[in-house]
């Protein structure tokens, strides 16, 4: 099974380019099956968790087709076969295909979802979205099933702005009758980036990117062509490793706003963030500071950018700090850093971090993506070398990971 071995690298310095969303892609993917047309998505990451959305739009009969990062999806002959648990058990984004599916075809069947085990994510927030549209759902055996001649716009109200759960009762939306307004809704630049992509097949989404979304449902869509947003935890992972080796980084196709609490915390530990004509410039200049943060839906800090902060937190003097909310088993990443040296007590729901003045490489294991990418942040700034397992965690988000590193000055390199 491949490994990453990293050894003690010096700053890190050079330029990078960040690609396009992960969280994105996957729902905007999903949402090509709401035409029976012909849609081209540009700067597509090829990632694990892109592959396994892939076969899973081929299982209901959709034809793809790649060239470079650019991939062409003809939706003219899928059908509504049910989801199997084989690919659907890899990656729970898989689950937005409910959605629309559903809406186009009136009945959809779709085995429980698996993805990283960071804690609880309820679908129960989905299914009575779906059922208030007027969806007959049945729960069984390891499938759920959902029915309805027609979805019926509704107002539904979301007890947490779940991410998932807007994004599938968005795309289930944009083909029923009438208005359906979702409040609450989840607020991240995803959601925007899949409602702009639903909004040039000629749906009608307004309001994305706020706290109240309102969707006018159309007769039918067609397909387009749409460029994927940055990935801005890709982006703020290579910020964050050029805080902990103390480099001097330049990061390209990026959008400041979506990583500005990122920004900010780095600035907080004395960290320099800066706009270029190309993008942000991260750099070390001075001394730095402990840190607290808490984690929150968006515009709060990122849950997925928790990990490698905290990486970064135990190269700090003095006590850091961390809350996390969003998921109550986003901590297993702790065990593997105090393999490294690092001083962490967990607390509830808090992490306090007693800064070290060196980590000491060792074999770790990657236990979810953004964990891995903690560990290989980690393992830059540790002595000696470090081995991180089960790197296809890593992989499912992070393409060439590896390489980018090693452009930027990282001692880093995959192996089998």
């Amino acid at each position: 099974m491949a490994k990453f071995i990293v050894t003690k690298s010096g700053p890190l310095k050079g330029k990078v380019a960040i690609n396009g969303a992960k969280n994105s892609v996957l729902p905007i993917m999903a949402a090509s099956l709401l035409s029976d047309g012909f849609s081209t998505l540009e700067d597509v990451p090829r990632l694990e968790d892109v592959h396994v959305m892939c076969r899973l739009l081929e299982y209901f009969g959709s034809r793809l087709k790649w060239n470079n990062k650019t991939l062409s999806i003809d939706n003219s002959q899928i059908r509504p076969a049910p989801a199997p648990y084989d690919l659907v058990r890899k990656m729970r984004a898989s689950f937005l295909v409910m959605g629309p599916i559903l809406s186009r075809f009136g009945n959809v069947k779709i085995s429980l979802p698996g993805g990283c085990a960071i804690g609880t994510r309820p679908i129960d927030l989905h299914l009575k979205g779906l059922a208030a549209m007027g969806a007959d759902i049945t729960l069984g055996h390891g499938y759920i099933e959902a029915k309805a001649d027609k979805l019926i716009g509704d107002r539904i109200y979301l007890d947490f702005p779940s991410v998932g759960a807007t994004e599938n009762l968005i795309m289930a939306a944009a083909l029923a009758e009438g208005m359906t307004i979702i409040e609450n809704a989840a607020e991240e630049p995803e959601i925007i980036d899949l409602a702009n992509f639903i909004n040039s097949m000629g749906g009608n989404v307004k309001g994305a990117g706020t706290d109240t979304i309102k969707i006018e449902g159309v007769e039918e869509l067609s397909g387009c062509t749409h460029t994927i947003i940055p990935d801005r935890i890709e982006a703020g992972t290579f910020m964050t490793a050029a805080a902990i080796t103390g480099g001097d980084i330049i990061l390209t196709n990026v959008i400041i706003d979506h990583i500005r609490p990122v920004e900010a915390k780095l600035k907080e530990a004395g960290i320099q963030v800066e706009p270029v004509e190309e993008g942000i410039r991260v750099y070390k200049n001075g001394p730095l500071n402990t840190l607290d943060l808490k984690t929150l839906p968006y515009p709060g800090f990122p849950t997925d950018m928790q990990p490698q902060m905290m990486a970064f937190m135990c190269t700090l003097p003095g006590t850091s700090m961390i809350t996390e909310t969003v998921f109550e088993n986003r901590f297993m990443h702790v065990s593997e850093l105090k393999r490294l040296g690092a001083r962490i007590k967990i607390e509830g729901r808090s992490a306090i971090i007693e800064g070290v003045e060196r980590l000491q490489g060792t074999q770790v294991k990657a236990t979810d993506l953004r964990a891995g990418a903690a560990l290989l942040l980690a393992g830059l700034y540790a002595e000696g070398t470090t081995e991180v397992l089960d790197i296809y965690h890593i992989e499912r988000g992070y393409e060439g990971i590896d390489e980018k590193l090693r452009s930027l000055g990282a001692n880093i390199k995959r192996v089998n």
